[in-house]
């Protein structure tokens, strides 16, 4: 639209993506940089809970003392709070309560997903797999677990520690309903609430001047999301949220608790560092061939029927390896799956996936040959009661 009508197009954000940002960099785009909040308040202090240190001196709540100290302070002083907690998806890792070590995927720095059904971590990247062990390989702990709590879980042990606290919920469950947004984002506007817990709907745009503490309940369940922009999204959501906190004449903080405290992307948004949380995300993207570096695409195969669903993404991979041999191409490492997706089943169903990366390959035969089976000869390949989707550059491949 922008070409069409000659004019600029502007891309704004406090936290843009690695994507956009390095092509600002390689002078594709034009960057313009903008220093200081809109209402010129400092940004509010990042304070940093070790949540393992929380759970050596007995504290196994989802919250930890320094939190809950300053939830009492905020509510004695009239103020309000915000709990964020990212629950994007059902997918989950497994870590030790412990020490904090996480089941990664010894190809792709990348956690492993839980399937609980076979107590296995699969990557969904290369299709390694590994046993979930009962003891900790790290330093041997039995508090082994996969890593998930919901807000609704938040609301309750937040009223147990505060019995007459007044809390609102904003997330899918509590928002489905016409107008419903609206009321709870007026209802703590006006005060009639001193707590709102929420999901990634809180992380910008809101303007509640009566917040002087965000609490952060588990970077982990973003850092360890497995996903290659886990840690993008880990760095976008703790500064993004953070900012909610300390936009009136009054002084913010913000908590944030997680058990991975040496993390780049934590340390770099305790401190709003995007340029440095660039520089060290750029080189893994880098090293495993990740976007901006390569092309991704992403197919995924679904239905109600799981073995329909199964076999279907198999027929396809069969296909596009019978069309690349027919063209010379014998190397097929850049094709990933078929496996099940991250999200393995959605609404009632289930969802595998293959993703094509343009290692060794030139992108637009990739696109030709996927098109073609998933598109022109579809009735062929596939069962009409399976859904096809195609996804080239995907936000993520859950």
């Amino acid at each position: 639209m922008a070409l069409k009508n000659d004019v600029s197009l502007v891309l704004g954000s406090a936290t843009p993506s690695i994507d956009e940002y390095y092509k600002a960099k390689q002078d594709e785009y034009k960057l313009i940089e903008i220093k200081s909040r809109a209402n010129k308040k400092p940004l509010p202090k990042i304070e940093v809970v070790d949540m393992k240190n929380e759970l050596n001196i007995g504290n196994k709540s989802i919250f930890s003392f320094r939190l809950q100290q300053e939830i009492k302070e905020a509510i004695k002083n009239k103020n309000q709070v915000i709990l964020f907690l990212n629950r994007r998806g059902y997918a989950s890792f497994v870590s030790c309560r412990k020490c904090g070590y996480v089941f990664q995927c010894d190809n792709c720095d990348i956690s492993l997903t839980y399937h609980k059904r076979n107590n296995i971590g699969r990557c969904h990247y290369c299709g390694y797999e590994k046993e979930i062990p009962k003891e900790c390989p790290d330093c041997g702990s039995t508090y082994v677990k996969p890593f998930g709590v919901g807000t609704q879980k938040i609301e309750e042990e937040l009223k147990d520690i505060f019995e007459d606290i007044k809390v609102l919920r904003m997330d899918k469950d509590t928002t489905s309903k016409k107008g419903s947004l609206e009321d709870i984002l007026n209802q703590f506007k006006n005060q009639e609430a001193q707590v709102l817990i929420g999901t990634q709907m809180l992380s910008k745009g809101l303007d509640f001047e009566n917040v002087t503490l965000v609490g952060i309940l588990s970077a982990d369940m973003i850092l360890n999301f497995p996903d290659f922009k886990s840690f993008e999204t880990t760095f976008q959501l703790v500064t993004q949220v953070s900012g909610r906190a300390g936009r009136s004449d009054k002084e913010g903080i913000v908590i944030l608790q997680t058990y991975d405290t040496d993390h780049y992307a934590i340390r770099r948004a305790i401190n709003y560092d995007y340029e440095g949380f660039f520089d060290d995300e750029i080189k893994i993207r880098k090293v495993f061939g990740y976007a901006p570096f390569n092309n991704m695409i992403s197919v995924v195969i679904s239905g109600s029927n799981e073995n329909l669903v199964k076999q279907n993404a198999q027929n396809m991979y069969d296909s596009i390896i019978y069309l690349l041999q027919n063209r010379g191409i014998n190397d097929f490492e850049f094709i990933l799956g078929p496996n099940p997706c991250s999200i393995s089943k959605i609404n009632q169903n289930y969802r595998w996936q293959i993703l094509f990366k343009d290692d060794n390959i030139e992108i637009n035969l990739l696109k030709g040959i996927i098109k073609y089976i998933c598109i022109t000869k579809r009735d062929v390949v596939f069962n009409k009661d399976v859904n096809v989707s195609i996804d080239i550059n995907p936000n993520n491949v859950l």
